[in-house]
């Protein structure tokens, strides 16, 4: 039974590397995701069968499992049904919680189960910190992006001294964890210092940095949950959570890279209040405001046309209707592609999940390095819901998006801009592409102004 169970945790663990490799590409990340959710469902059966047979939880505790078990399913099971495309950054951030304070608890409990947890100090010591930093940190993320906290940085005076004084606390307490100099109150100082340290972290940090921060919160309960396989000796555990470590790392640095902005920079402070609000449509003379039906025109006789989306396609849930544009277009012949920024939406892969959800042909996602070149070549780029990742202000220096790569819509002949007003984006700034004298503005909701292109073309140019 022993080398059964050995076999089944050797092939959940198989599971998770092959799950995450296929979530590399769009064609195979479903198949990863069900592969990785096997693998971990197997995980887990194996794990009863071995409280079974070590006959050490009472009927209360498997009780107290049974519980746990049904609203953790029904919880996740509701959320993946309810919540909308725009929201799973925060529920990325609420599982991040979880499994940092889960981590963190494992840790406890094997600490006062053995009273001296000498033999696995360091691990207990690491596991509290990075467990406990990441719960309370996601958990003031996950309330900027919904709005429960401020999305702007909160900073207050003497914020940096109280985060060295916390740095210290916990370097002590750890310090004496690993002597064998601490007991539970030691244990719980060192707990209460790196919740408060998840919350002097998150704080500063601009809504802008938000996905950023999420990411690499992601990478921390990865390396928590690792930490906890030390501490009780679990190898699954440990190749879990240094897969979810390590990938979760990779992408904040990746994510980083794509506001050119560096990681260090991040945690110091964020830029940015989050989106703007709705505001005027404009009063700027320099501003061309367009009907549907000027804009219509320009897309039925285009040649070729790059779809930009943004949060605010998102937002609107109007996926199904720019996916109907573009084949009303391209049953006029007109060539269509789709131009995905890294950091599109709040979590990389956003838009590509979100058009995967309307039935969008994969050939026609193309990331910003290859669909770059292609926009001098290009008749129309409609903009929907874009804001920041095509503001042409990123190749000047002195700007808050300065160096950051964009995707260069400028260049194409012609731009039509969908948007419900000129409000600014998550950098807190003015988009002079919307200045641009070819640029026209259609302002519109996503959704209803999707909808009304649509049926200006059929009207107009017929279908």
């Amino acid at each position: 039974m022993t080398t059964v169970l050995g076999l089944v945790y050797l092939a959940a663990a198989t599971c998770f590397v092959l799950g995450l490799h296929l979530m590399n590409r769009p064609p195979t990340a479903r198949r990863g995701s069900l592969l990785s959710a096997y693998g971990m469902a197997a995980a887990v059966a194996a794990t009863v069968v071995v409280l079974v047979r070590e006959g050490t939880v009472t009927a209360t505790g498997w009780t107290v499992l049974a519980a746990g078990t049904m609203v953790g399913t029904t919880a996740g099971w509701y959320m993946a049904r309810t919540v909308a495309m725009t929201s799973v950054p925060q529920v990325v951030s609420l599982f991040n919680a979880a499994g940092g304070g889960a981590a963190m608890l494992v840790a406890v409990h094997e600490f006062m189960r053995h009273d001296s947890a000498t033999g696995t100090a360091l691990a207990v010591a690491v596991d509290v910190v990075i467990g406990a930093v990441t719960f309370s940190g996601s958990l003031i993320a996950a309330g900027k992006l919904q709005g429960v906290v401020a999305s702007r940085p909160v900073v207050f005076p003497g914020a940096r001294v109280l985060a060295v004084a916390l740095a210290v606390v916990m370097a002590g307490a750890g310090g004496l964890l690993v002597a064998g100099r601490g007991g539970t109150a030691v244990l719980a100082v060192l707990a209460v210092a790196a919740l408060a340290a998840g919350v002097a972290m998150v704080m500063p940090i601009g809504g802008a940095d938000m996905p950023v921060v999420i990411s690499l919160l992601n990478a921390l309960t990865g390396t928590a949950v690792a930490m906890a396989g030390f501490v009780i000796g679990s190898t699954v555990l440990i190749i879990a959570g240094a897969l979810v470590g390590a990938s979760g790392g990779i992408l904040t640095m990746l994510m980083a890279e794509a506001m050119n902005r560096s990681l260090v920079s991040i945690v110091v402070g964020g830029f940015g209040t989050g989106d703007g609000p709705a505001g005027p449509v404009s009063t700027d003379a320099r501003v061309r405001s367009v009907s549907a039906e000027d804009a219509a025109i320009q897309l039925a006789y285009a040649g070729r046309v790059v779809i930009v989306p943004g949060y605010g396609l998102a937002a609107a849930q109007a996926q199904h209707e720019v996916r109907e544009l573009a084949e009303l277009l391209e049953g006029r012949g007109v060539d269509v592609c789709y131009a995905i920024h890294p950091v599109a939406g709040r979590l990389p892969g956003h838009m590509n999940v979100l058009l995967a959800e309307a039935n969008v042909p994969y050939r026609q996602l193309k990331e910003m390095d290859e669909v770059n070149p292609e926009f001098a070549r290009t008749d129309v780029a409609l903009v929907v819901g874009a804001n920041d990742v095509v503001n042409p202000a990123a190749r000047r220096p002195g700007n808050p998006v300065s160096g950051m790569p964009i995707l260069d819509v400028d260049r194409a002949r012609g731009v039509i801009v969908i948007k419900r007003s000129m409000g600014h984006g998550y950098a807190g700034i003015d988009n002079e592409l919307y200045t641009d004298p070819k640029t026209g503005m259609f302002f519109a909701d996503a959704k209803k102004g999707l909808a009304e292109l649509a049926a200006a073309i059929k009207t107009l140019v017929g279908s």
